[in-house]
């Protein structure tokens, strides 16, 4: 699979294979099986989740009797995927893809999912061209995407002003958060998107807690300490963490707090 990917695509799949991604995606479950509600399954149907990680939503949609095919880029999650889903009882096909360049016919699945995962194409246009491409008519996606202006769309912010400049061009993924925006990547696909807010709530004993949780086990953020520590700028993002997560303890020093994401659903007309 290595053959052909741009370096873009060999970064993005170290960030996400670094740290412990699948111990993260525990922490948001219950928007897999959000997801796999909204993309209102019956048995028998044919499903693609899209930058599936670790199954999140892979395993709820085949728990619900789907036929499903999980995508993703980096191969380690896909291999945490095939554990989760064998403790679960579940059947689940684990393709290793690009969510730019889905390598399945036109029209091939009734459902198209995606949890957190699509946003982080780099190419926003295509992957959404992808999505339609591969969604038969009358077909139905269902995809969960952080906000910009929720809990986790910030972290995302305070950790990419310590980074260097993005490429020229560049979209940041939770632009797929924005309704206008989501609209327009799928402008002329047959698809007209709706929209509903929900969150994840996340629970940590302590500020220290959640701050060293990201730091040792959140791929962007391990890769961003690999990236920032040789230049002795890693104390200043490492600061920063801990006070995100120190603005949103309470008194007795728990940290509780909602991370917003927007739901995108819509049928394929034909």
């Amino acid at each position: 699979m290595d053959a052909g990917l741009s370096e873009a695509k060999l970064r993005a799949r170290e960030i996400w294979d670094a740290g412990d991604f699948p111990s993260i995606a525990k922490l948001i479950a219950s928007s897999g099986e959000l997801c796999a509600e909204r993309a209102q399954l019956s048995e028998g149907m044919v499903v693609l989740d899209v930058a599936c990680g670790s199954g999140n939503a892979t395993i709820p949609a085949a728990r619900r009797g789907a036929q499903v095919t999980g995508l993703d880029l980096v191969p380690s999650l896909l291999e945490a995927g095939r554990a989760a889903a064998a403790e679960a009882g579940v059947e689940i096909e684990w393709v290793e893809g690009d969510a730019e360049d889905l390598p399945f016919e036109d029209a091939s699945f009734d459902r198209v999912i995606s949890v957190f995962g699509v946003m982080f194409a780099p190419d926003h246009q295509r992957a959404a061209a992808e999505v339609a491409r591969v969604l038969r008519p009358g077909g139905r996606i269902a995809l969960c995407n952080w906000t910009p202006t929720g809990a986790v769309g910030q972290f995302f912010a305070m950790m990419a002003a310590h980074m260097p400049p993005p490429p020229e061009g560049f979209q940041p993924p939770p632009l797929w958060g924005v309704e206008d925006h989501v609209r327009e990547l799928f402008a002329g696909s047959g698809i007209e998107p709706s929209f509903e807010l929900a969150h994840v709530h996340w629970d940590f004993d302590s500020p220290e807690t959640g701050a060293n949780l990201f730091i040792e086990k959140f791929g962007p953020v391990v890769m961003a300490r690999e990236t920032l520590e040789p230049q002795g700028k890693w104390e200043a993002a490492e600061r920063d963490i801990h006070a995100y997560f120190a603005e949103k303890a309470g008194p007795d020093g728990k940290v509780s707090y909602d991370g917003e994401y927007l739901v995108t659903t819509g049928e394929k007309a034909g």
